[in-house]
């Protein structure tokens, strides 16, 4: 006999990071797997340190970190994991961010600036990732950044669900915030049977961040139903001045579907005292329970997760999840 023979046996090994560990054993449970013991800690002058306390040899190992303030610490976090499984020998290493850093800078809107975006996907493949796995982009093209395979998901038919439970029996119009998010919108008005669309036609100076200008409704409001669609709220002036604009163009009802509840700052008193009637968001990032609010609405993004890392897994179509859509 020329050669030693094994049968190959593959292993699942979870990871959580500590931004969120909820949600990675919510993931786990949905698997029927337990996340691996991990000892992290930082040292007095702040550098981390991540020690994984079984054996990960040849595992095909999934690393969730949520990307939650204060953000920098956990990106790093989740990137010394990558580093420590690499050179641990796990046989194949893909990078879980629910919530994917540094995402709007996907661009150079002036001369001297970053593309952030590709620079967390730069480290994330030199720390020693092969994969990446993230919910709702701000744009598709960040799919074009990470050299390897990306799995992009959608919270989408999560919330058009819920959507449709509480609001199906009114006359809805799908509302995107701006025109860059128009097509994501029309792919909410087909799920929902082809209702209306309308769109906020606004504009924003660079200049200043987090800061809009909205200008005026294109579209059918009057009476409706508005569901205003976006991938994520921050510090909720744009979706709130949104929602006023909404109103003031005859709307009846305003309802916000987001993927990612990032509200910093003053965004959870913006959206208490609006006059929307509904905020849904998932729980890509934490939310305390201090920070919710009688019309907030998270929904669980794990068992979306849970099936896309199955599908990686048993080298199935992940694709199929979203009935084709890239």
């Amino acid at each position: 006999m020329s050669a030693i023979r094994q049968p190959t046996s593959k292993s699942l090994m979870l990871f959580s990071g500590r931004a969120y560990p909820e949600l990675t054993t919510e993931i786990a449970g949905h698997l029927g797997v337990t996340p691996t013991p991990t000892a992290s800690y930082e040292f007095a002058n702040g550098e981390l340190f991540v020690r994984f306390e079984e054996s990960v040899r040849g595992c095909d190992a999934f690393v969730v970190q949520s990307h939650t303030a204060p953000i920098n610490t956990w990106l790093m976090e989740q990137l010394i994991m990558v580093d420590a499984l690499k050179r641990a020998s796990a046989k194949r290493i893909t990078v879980v961010a629910p919530f994917f850093p540094y995402a709007r800078q996907d661009k150079k809107h002036r001369g001297r600036e970053p593309i952030s975006a590709r620079l967390v996907a730069d480290m994330f493949k030199t720390a020693g990732a092969d994969r990446l796995m993230a919910v709702d982009l701000h744009t598709a093209q960040i799919q074009g950044f990470f050299d390897g395979p990306v799995d992009h998901l959608f919270a989408m038919d999560l919330l058009i669900e819920d959507v449709k439970k509480k609001w199906g029996d009114r006359d809805l119009t799908v509302v995107s915030p701006d025109s860059g998010r128009v097509r994501v919108s029309e792919r909410w008005s087909d799920k929902l049977g082809g209702t209306p669309l309308a769109f906020i036609h606004k504009t924003r100076d660079v200049t200043r961040p987090n800061e809009v200008v909205a200008n005026r409704v294109v579209g059918e409001v009057e009476g409706r139903v508005c569901i205003l669609v976006d991938d994520m709220i921050d510090t909720g002036g744009t979706i709130v001045k949104a929602a006023d604009t909404l109103f003031a163009a005859g709307a009846a009802d305003v309802v916000i579907a987001a993927t990612h509840g990032v509200l910093s700052g003053p965004a959870i008193d913006r959206l208490k005292n609006s006059r929307v009637s509904e905020v849904l968001v998932t729980n890509t990032l934490p939310i305390e329970p201090a920070r919710q609010f009688d019309k907030l609405t998270v929904l669980s993004i794990a068992p979306l997760l849970a099936r896309a890392i199955k599908a990686v897994f048993e080298d199935g179509s992940v694709t199929s999840l979203f009935d084709g859509a890239s």
